[in-house]
């Protein structure tokens, strides 16, 4: 082993006697397998990450979660989603328990200066923020994209609001491009330090606003080759491929490329670049079957890319162990010689440093992943255990993909002994993770680090399924049922104000809001929507075993204030406003102030 320094800090590296290497993480949200040039792709235009692959080493067979926030945390905690309270994106189960360490925290503790740049999806609230979890500078959207409830109002993709620092802040231009640049400057101000930048924009998630030019380059492709959706997610993809080749060239410029540890990876299957409907085929999965959110391959194998110069990571290499996001913070902990974080719960990831040195140490292991998207897991659900190419799906199918990659023969009959050995790891695996399912997660009322605390739709417990997650369902006065999880740190007066449109917007609870339209604004998928009056007369709130009180609403109230006395401890928060036929409708924004 020898020693790596950093001025008169001394570090321990497992590759080389280098300095202290930086990391550059790239995660880009809802581009699959497919979506890539490199893996085949013949229509995308992706120069600059296929470049990237001819020099960089590529795990194959990595798996994620089959939808966002959990694959983000399995990511940032190298622990399987569902024990760090992260199985939906929505409802309440996408906040990172208190006692979760992350990825960000590990590198802040070695002396690494820590930027995240566009989507975090595991919390908006204090303890849930990245900037509480070990991020020193931050760019940040809302929620688990731009244009979801929690997201500053009316973002569109372009001229956007985002959270700096947490304190919202005007930017110009597209919202890739954006982050991109805010990244950039976060690597030029702390080029001369070691540093880890995540940058994770929220495209090519929909909705699938794009600047003209991006669309353009696929616009004239017939319906039989991409569907006009499919060309404005590919067209997203391709401006983040200039914006990737803008960085590389940046960190060249810079003298810092060599010694900068780059991935490059997505979070789950692609979301419309693939369509396969009654047989009739548009765009690419690789010969996969699913896309995002299935437990089957298309789902949740994505494309993972590593380039580490002075560590002699820079030649075209296929590593085709079974790997996971969990076996990232391990991984990079080793390359960088540096400590796991302080306090950090037991890690399910493995180090694939043996795998980037010529050893397959992980061969024959087994690993699981899984879409729950609902309040309770519950076992077997949309799931996949997985050990090299056998795939058991949902306990009761198994294929191997070396032979069947697009899963069409089940041959769970044929081969009995597999699926038992895959059903008991699995077994295992569900008494692990399913320890806390009961213990929901708690938003601080009374903290003063936020104060007010912004409690939106979006993260409501309902067992309907129905959370008003996206500013669009907002306008349209989606209607949701549920509650949210508080723990009252203080005993004391509170002042609660409900409203139907966010603060920023200084709108009326009864206001009706004007569309925005592709004809002003070019680029938007669709329309905006103008948001309805929906005629609400009254506002309640009740603190389970505690307190209910209620008020009338007048047409030009913008908000609902209620003054309580509230006892410290954890409790469950309803508020609703009621139509004229007493209808129940979740408040969408709801702001609480200790006084």
């Amino acid at each position: 082993m020898l020693t790596a320094c950093v001025g008169k800090q001394e570090n321990k590296s497992n590759i080389g006697e280098i300095i202290k290497p930086n990391v550059i993480l790239v995660i880009t949200d809802d581009q699959g397998y497919g979506d890539v040039g490199a893996h085949g792709n013949s229509i995308i235009k992706t120069p600059n990450i296929d470049a990237f692959y001819e020099e960089s080493t590529h795990l194959t067979n990595f798996h994620v979660g089959p939808t966002c926030a959990p694959t983000r945390a399995g990511l940032m905690t190298g622990r399987y989603a569902n024990s760090t309270g992260v199985w939906h994106t929505v409802g309440g189960w996408s906040l990172l328990r208190e006692n979760e360490k992350t990825l960000a925290n590990m590198f802040s503790e070695a002396g690494y200066k820590t930027g995240g740049f566009g989507k975090w999806h595991l919390g908006d609230n204090y303890l849930f923020r990245p900037e509480d979890r070990g991020f020193q500078e931050t760019v940040m959207h809302g929620g688990g994209g731009v244009q979801q409830t929690p997201d500053y109002w009316n973002n569109t993709y372009f001229n956007d609001t985002y959270f700096h620092n947490g304190k919202p802040e005007k930017y110009e231009g597209y919202c890739t491009d954006v982050f991109f640049n805010e990244a950039i400057k976060f690597i030029q101000t702390n080029k001369d330090n070691p540093f880890f930048c995540y940058i994770a924009p929220n495209a090519p998630h929909g909705p699938y606003n794009v600047p003209m030019e991006y669309y353009n380059l696929y616009k004239d492709l017939g319906k039989d080759v991409l569907a006009d959706t499919q060309k404005r997610f590919y067209g997203m993809i391709t401006n983040i491929d200039d914006n990737f080749g803008k960085l590389r060239n940046k960190l060249k410029e810079l003298n810092v490329a060599d010694n900068t540890i780059l991935i490059f990876m997505t979070d789950n299957g692609t979301s419309a670049g693939y369509y396969n409907k009654k047989g009739k085929i548009t765009g690419f999965n690789a010969g996969m079957r699913g896309t995002k959110g299935s437990e089957y391959e298309g789902g949740h194998r994505v494309p993972f890319f590593i380039y580490w110069k002075d560590g002699k990571i820079s030649t075209a290499t296929d590593i085709n162990t079974l790997t996971a996001q969990i076996d990232i913070m391990p991984t990079l902990a080793d390359l960088c010689g540096i400590d796991l974080p302080k306090n950090h719960q037991p890690l399910d990831g493995q180090s694939l440093v043996p795998l980037l040195r010529g050893k397959d140490t992980l061969k024959n292991r087994m690993l699981v992943t899984d879409s729950q998207r609902i309040q309770h897991p519950k076992k077997w659900k949309n799931s996949a255990v997985m050990q090299e190419n056998w795939r058991l799906i949902n306990g009761k199918e198994l294929y191997n993909i070396s032979k069947d990659q697009g899963q069409q023969n089940d041959i769970a009959v044929e081969r009995p002994e597999k699926v038992n050995e895959m059903k008991a790891f699995y077994e295992n695996w569900w008494t692990q993770v399913s320890k806390d399912f009961d213990k929901e997660v708690y938003f601080k009322l009374g903290s003063e680090h936020e104060n007010p605390i912004t409690l939106t739709a979006h993260d409501i417990h309902a067992e309907s399924g129905a959370y008003p997650w996206n500013q669009i369902y907002i306008r349209e006065g989606v209607i949701g049922n549920g509650y949210w999880s508080v723990d009252i740190l203080k005993s004391g007066n509170y002042e609660v104000s409900l409203r139907r449109y966010p603060i920023e917007s200084n709108l009326a609870i009864n206001a009706t809001t004007p569309a925005i339209t592709k004809e002003n604004l070019p680029g938007l998928e669709n329309d905006i929507p103008e948001g309805k009056n929906l005629s609400f007369i009254k506002a309640t709130i009740e603190f389970e075993n505690q307190l209910k009180f209620e008020k009338d609403v007048n047409e030009t109230d913008v908000s609902t204030t209620f003054t309580v006395s509230l006892e410290a401890g954890k409790t469950k928060f309803t508020a609703n406003f009621l139509d004229e036929a007493e209808q129940n409708n979740t408040v969408y924004y709801a702001y609480i102030k200790k006084i």
